[in-house]
């Protein structure tokens, strides 16, 4: 919610999140200005058009121009440091972001999905469960629709399903979930929060503002997540392997219970959820619906429906033995080490592109245990050497092509190439999507050429 009082803003960043905000404010009365660090020529025509109707700077962010808003409002990928807004903070001008604007405007029940991992898969998946009890969600958020073109698309929605990021969740003002579910916990996004530290107080606050009768929902197995707990106000409830969890994974089943009460079990036999990774993930969807009163009956039509999105843990081909997976969403050291954890020992690696800072030498062991052969890609080339050369053969080459080839020609019967980098994509490829993309034609131009046949 804007400042009493605001009459004037400063949007920083036109991507889709801007855009929806311009819209948001405009719609509240007051006068919207965008500071945009693209030049004028790389923006989208939409953003053309709608920059075309305002006060609009590109190039850059101009103390003159941004600090003569009453509030400014930073888009997720906006970095916290930049100078005009440390200028901002020093003239006392308000700095929030779209949950910030969001609170107290919203009518209807909230579910928040935050953690390292997992994010889009559940979030996604909550959506199709409620939509299969008769719910019609609005489902979006870091998903890819921002949270505030909810306001303005003219749909009824009964429920919110929000996936947040931790660049969300460090503006989100008085934002607070009815549900707020914390997946995991794996050093990430370590490049824009100084410390692991840091990291974890931006996805905690979630759960600062909610209330006794809100729930907050957490992974049960992540030790660092349940070392959070302590200072939850909102009914806690767990997912995981133990008994003692709300949302019990028993081989392929999830068993639930509400207030003590078996609420059903849940077979994910014959759902494209049935695997380790995805059990997790499917506990906590199943949790987050039945304590918002979801009935057990109507959710198995929902898991047997959904279908896991791309570029996470998709087989892409077997050939000859040899499995080709492109986990390529597998952009920080815990899904990577998820990753591994999924295919058995004996795994030809790709990994490597940006690092974000992990820790890649608590995976020492896993590599050790599960990586015949480690294919590396990109920046971290060097640093994935350094760290795993003495455990396995670690392999440097020139590009995703080269790797699959190589790849193809050191696996055997039984073993997995698996596409899990650990890392972010942006120094060779536009995103994590045209990474896995890239990694699927090669593998299919392969069998195409009978490489392997």
């Amino acid at each position: 919610m804007a400042p009493a009082g605001a009459k004037k803003a400063v949007v920083l960043g036109l991507g889709i999140s801007g855009m929806a905000a311009v819209r948001f404010l405009q719609d509240r009365g007051l006068k919207v200005a965008v500071s945009e660090y693209r030049p004028y020529g790389a923006l989208r025509v939409e953003e053309q058009d709608l920059a075309g109707t305002l006060a609009c700077e590109t190039g850059g962010h101009s103390e003159d121009f941004v600090l003569q808003g009453d509030i400014i409002v930073a888009s997720p990928g906006v970095p916290l440091d930049l100078p005009v807004l440390q200028a901002a903070r020093t003239a006392s001008i308000p700095i929030v972001g779209e949950l910030a604007l969001a609170a107290g405007n919203i009518s209807v029940p909230v579910i928040g999905v935050t953690g390292s991992n997992g994010k889009t898969t559940v979030t996604s998946l909550i959506g199709e469960l409620l939509r299969g009890c008769g719910y019609h969600p609005f489902v979006g958020g870091n998903i890819g629709t921002p949270l505030l073109s909810a306001f303005s698309d003219g749909a009824d929605y009964d429920v919110m399903v929000l996936e947040l990021s931790s660049f969300q969740l460090d503006l989100s003002g008085e934002f607070r979930p009815d549900i707020g579910l914390l997946l995991n916990l794996t050093p990430d996004h370590l490049d824009r929060h100084d410390c692991m530290e840091e990291y974890v107080r931006a996805k905690m606050r979630m759960f600062i503002h909610q209330e006794p009768e809100d729930y907050a929902i957490l992974g049960g197995d992540d030790a660092l997540v349940m070392q959070q707990a302590e200072g939850i106000r909102a009914s806690v409830a767990t997912f995981g392997h133990d008994r003692q969890h709300q949302a019990c994974i028993v081989g392929d089943e999830i068993r639930v219970d509400v207030n003590g009460r078996e609420a059903g079990n849940f077979s994910l036999a014959p759902t494209s959820l049935n695997s380790m990774v995805n059990h997790l993930n499917a506990a906590a969807a199943i949790l987050a619906v039945t304590r918002l009163g979801a009935a057990g009956s109507c959710i198995d039509g929902g898991l047997r429906s959904f279908v896991v999105a791309a570029h996470r843990m998709t087989r892409v081909a077997e050939v000859r033995g040899v499995t080709f997976i492109n986990d390529s969403k597998a952009t920080n050291v815990g899904a990577m080490a998820a990753a591994l954890k999924s295919c058995p020992p004996g795994v030809v690696l790709i990994a490597g592109g940006r690092d974000k800072h992990g820790d890649f030498a608590g995976l020492r062991e896993l590599v050790r245990e599960r990586v015949a052969h480690m294919l590396c890609i990109g920046e971290a080339t060097d640093m994935l050497q350094e760290t795993f050369g003495e455990l396995t053969d670690v392999e440097p080459v020139r590009d995703m092509q080269a790797a699959v080839t190589r790849g193809a020609a050191l696996a055997k019967p039984g073993q997995t190439v698996l596409l899990a980098p650990g890392c972010a994509s942006f120094d060779m490829f536009t995103d994590y999507g045209a990474r896995g993309r890239v990694f699927t034609a090669a593998v299919h131009a392969m069998m195409d050429t009978r490489e392997l046949i």
